[in-house]
């Protein structure tokens, strides 16, 4: 494993406690791209000159069964997953051949911010979850894997977890979703909406068709973020602290690390989150109670118990379909940012619970 690699975890300040990686300038020598050439989506769209950014570790062994797909989360890139992929790790490329791939919007992948005209900026087409998935599909093709391990991913990586074994059953024997569910239930559709809305009322914005970034509506968007990604009590306890010491402080550390994001980017993830649900998956007309049902791979479920984003209770209700499932709760105060891996404590609990499941 490269010695570059840096666990997720050493980031550990509240303005990069969750998630998304800004793209860094310099060149990363493991990260590649798939050309997907025009990419017709589950909408009908076609997005032009499509590709898809991945990057692998490890080696596919010669019985072909020792390769674990992990799907991006909201606007993250692969080193998202730095804390459980290295020798030693639960995703240990001295074991596993480790496919990590990045979702569409994320800046790497096809994104409102990379694409050609006329398929640029907000007229970048909508995204499902099911279009990562098959991008996805198509890297795995490309690198010669015809069977999985385990499909692993959290938050929206989760939601393409789930996706996975609705789609393909019988393509993997395990899947890892965590501090995500299978399909976005009303009340997060609603905090997505509001996040959106708080960014597009800046007259800055100007429908997408900024030609300076919208300040003031990427404050309040941070501002959003910063109330949700950590628990109620993790606030009282003021556990930012030694980092930040004031709440203002966090949510300035929040607006730092999200200045330099693309809008548009934000909020087509966001939109691809709202509109999952893995019953819209050919065949189950909408029923997702159906399609979990249906769900043959095992499933280790770890929902964290502080999660604003997806509840623990969404996760209780859908465990309650999954044939073959373990439910295993993260123990943590951080909320949704507990996925992350950014409290050690945290990345421990997860790495040891994927590490003991797959060994299963």
């Amino acid at each position: 494993m490269p010695t570059h690699w840096i666990a997720a975890l050493a980031l550990a300040s509240a303005g990069a406690l969750l998630s998304a990686q800004v793209p860094a300038p310099a060149a990363d020598p493991h990260r590649r791209w798939l050309p997907l050439g025009d990419f017709r989506l589950e909408s009908g769209t076609v997005l032009r000159d499509a590709r898809v950014a991945y990057a692998t570790f490890g080696t596919l062994n010669t019985a072909k069964d020792n390769a674990i797909l992990v799907p991006s989360y909201y606007g993250a890139d692969y080193h998202g997953y730095d804390f459980l992929v290295g020798p030693g790790k639960a995703l240990d490329p001295t074991r596993h051949f480790i496919v990590l791939t990045e979702m569409f919007g994320n800046g790497y992948s096809s994104s409102p911010s990379n694409t050609a005209a006329p398929q640029d900026g907000p007229d970048f087409p909508a995204i499902a979850i099911r279009d990562n998935v098959e991008a996805s599909r198509r890297v795995l093709q490309h690198l010669g894997v015809t069977r999985l391990q385990a499909v692993a991913g959290f938050s929206m990586g989760a939601e393409q977890a789930f996706q996975w074994a609705v789609s393909y059953p019988d393509m993997m024997e395990a899947i890892i979703p965590w501090c995500g569910t299978a399909k976005t239930y009303p009340h997060g559709i609603a905090r997505l909406q509001s996040a959106i809305d708080a960014l597009t009322a800046d007259p800055a914005f100007d429908r997408g068709r900024y030609r300076t970034p919208p300040v003031a509506g990427m404050r309040a968007w941070s501002s959003h973020w910063a109330s949700w990604v950590w628990s109620q009590e993790w606030w009282r306890r003021e556990l930012y602290k030694p980092q930040q010491q004031t709440v203002a402080q966090v949510i300035a550390a929040r607006a730092e690390r999200d200045r330099l994001r693309d809008p548009n980017n934000l909020i087509l993830h966001a939109r691809t989150w709202q509109a999952h649900n893995v019953g819209d998956t050919p065949g189950f007309g909408g029923d997702h109670e159906r399609a979990l049902r249906a769900i043959r791979a095992r499933v280790l479920y770890m929902p964290c118990e502080t999660d604003l984003y997806f509840p623990i209770g969404d996760a209780r209700y859908e465990q309650q379909f999954l044939a073959r499932s373990t439910f295993t709760a993260i123990p943590s105060l951080w909320g949704h940012a507990a996925g992350g891996g950014s409290n050690p404590a945290d990345a421990t609990f997860i790495n040891d619970a994927i590490r003991a499941f797959l060994m299963r």
